[in-house]
């Protein structure tokens, strides 16, 4: 969930100082962009996967520490906001010459690895979007990680919100409702986020495309379907983790304040507008200044970091969020694509992250692009149809009207991904492996929300309470998921 802080209050100079910074940082963002001091490396990718963790009885594990500490890492491996969450983040590589393999056998080495040593002291390592044994009481304020910086962000969400959080999920089917004194419910959340950096040029471009195509990636990676014991849509992290973060009472809401969990409402032209619009719309959480004078470090020749530029950002959670880093002295720009959930096999994990990196260079790079067809309305509209309908759901696209999104996976994009891909440099048998995957979920319709939903629906029409099927369902999840075959490829009962 970003930088560490110390655990502090805030004062009105702390807030005004800060705000000061930020607006400088922006000017020097913007002076580093007019003068190319941006580096231009369109074929890096990185990725970050979060955990869960179960005890021997498949329940929520609350012991991160204990378990990093027998996994006994080099860094890969780190606390999230919950105590049974842990997060791996993969170092960023050309995707070039076999970078997306490299990617798959990295992943699966410290998932094995890491399993085997969480196993000698009773835990085990879970890649689903929601566990499904997770049940409210599990996701109370006590059960926050010990990392300062969680319970400090916890603290300012709530203040700024100055009342409960409402959690409120109507599924169709099932309904949930329920008040959370804490933003820990967020903890259920469990995602891949996948990082593209980009010729700062390109921007607004692969932005545009990475939102256009949002709903279609819910829709083909949708991993879940139960939460806190309700079966509500396919994916039901996105809607929660919206509602969890969420700093606007009801008053708030109805003047139009903007939700900080946001998909957004426009196209841009480049990252400055996100960045300038970050700034301008969301007051800070976590007002912490350094001592770093961005200006008088370009002046010298130098690199800035823009720290409070950088911590703000992080404390907004666009689904496709800019990125500003700094790497071997060299600043660069990525977009990070956050609507996937975790799972369910390290194999989907990298099928995912290749059709998105595939799929938004080549619509980046038409001469019609999509969202000059397209209202921006339209592409939230289908990232609602997906949370709701999964690999089901109808969406919009220019030329094809309303259509399924297997068929127009199919006939349209996965040839676009196939494209963008190769030219990045991925070779034709990497192609081939990894979108041969999101290929056969379209033709089979089947991902991990359905296999979770037709498994427990089995298990509930033979007799089993809903309670029972849940648990019953997870370990046999467990157990394909370390198989490593890809998620279509399981029977459903």
């Amino acid at each position: 969930m970003g930088a560490d802080v110390e655990a502090r209050s805030y004062t009105r100079e702390d807030r005004r100082r800060y705000r000061d910074k930020v607006q400088t940082d922006l000017e020097a963002l913007r002076r580093m962009l007019a003068e190319g001091l941006v580096v231009d490396a369109d074929t890096q990718a990185g990725l970050e996967v979060e955990f869960n963790l179960v005890d021997a009885d498949l329940q929520p594990d609350m012991r991160n520490t204990e378990v990093l500490a027998a996994i006994d890492d080099d860094a890969s491996f780190q606390t999230e906001l919950g105590r049974f969450n842990v997060e791996i983040n993969l170092p960023p590589q050309s995707l070039r010459k076999g970078g997306l393999t490299a990617f798959e056998v990295h992943t699966r080495d410290l998932l094995t690895a890491a399993d085997e040593r969480a196993s000698s002291i009773g835990s085990r390592l879970v890649m689903v979007g929601i566990l499904p044994t997770l049940m409210p009481e599990h996701v109370r304020a006590d059960q926050i990680s010990e990392n300062p910086r969680y319970s400090l962000l916890d603290a300012q969400i709530l203040g700024a919100r100055g009342e409960d959080l409402v959690i409120d999920i109507d599924g169709g089917r099932e309904r949930l409702q329920m008040v959370s004194d804490s933003i820990m419910p967020e903890a259920a959340a469990t995602s891949t986020q996948v990082h593209l950096q980009i010729d700062p040029a390109d921007f607004g471009a692969v932005w545009n495309a990475s939102q256009a195509v949002a709903g279609i990636q819910v829709a083909l990676g949708a991993n879940s379907p139960y939460l806190f014991g309700h079966r509500l849509g396919a994916e039901n992290r996105i809607p929660l983790f919206a509602q969890s973060t969420d700093t606007r009472g009801e008053d708030l809401k109805a003047q139009g304040v903007r939700p900080r969990v946001w998909f957004g409402e426009r196209w841009v032209e480049t990252v400055f507008d996100l960045f300038e619009e970050n700034a301008r719309y969301f007051s800070a959480l976590l007002p912490e200044c350094s001592d770093e004078d961005p200006m008088a470090v370009l002046d010298a020749g130098g690199v800035p970091e823009l720290p409070e530029l950088s911590l703000h950002n992080g404390t907004i959670y666009r689904w496709n969020r800019p990125i500003y880093d700094v790497s071997d002295g060299a600043a660069h720009i990525r977009v990070e694509s956050r609507v996937l959930p975790a799972g369910p096999t390290v194999l989907d994990t990298i099928a995912n992250a290749a059709f998105f990196a595939g799929v938004v260079r080549a619509l980046a790079r038409e001469p019609r692009p999509v969202w000059r067809e397209m209202s921006f309305l339209a592409a939230q509209d289908n990232l609602d149809n997906a949370v709701a309908d999964g690999i089901d759901a109808v969406v919009y696209w220019p030329g094809a009207g309303q259509v399924k999104v297997g068929e127009l996976v199919l006939r349209r994009l996965l040839p676009l991904a196939a494209e963008g891909l190769a030219e990045q440099g991925v070779s034709g048998a990497e192609v081939d492996r990894y979108l041969s995957v999101i290929e056969q979920r379209c033709l089979l319709g089947r991902n991990g929300a359905t296999w979770q939903t037709a498994h427990v629906g089995a298990r509930e029409a033979a007799g089993e309470s809903r309670e029972r099927a849940l648990h019953g369902m997870l370990g046999e999840y467990i157990d394909l998921m370390h198989t490593g075959e890809p998620v279509h490829t399981w029977k459903e009962r």
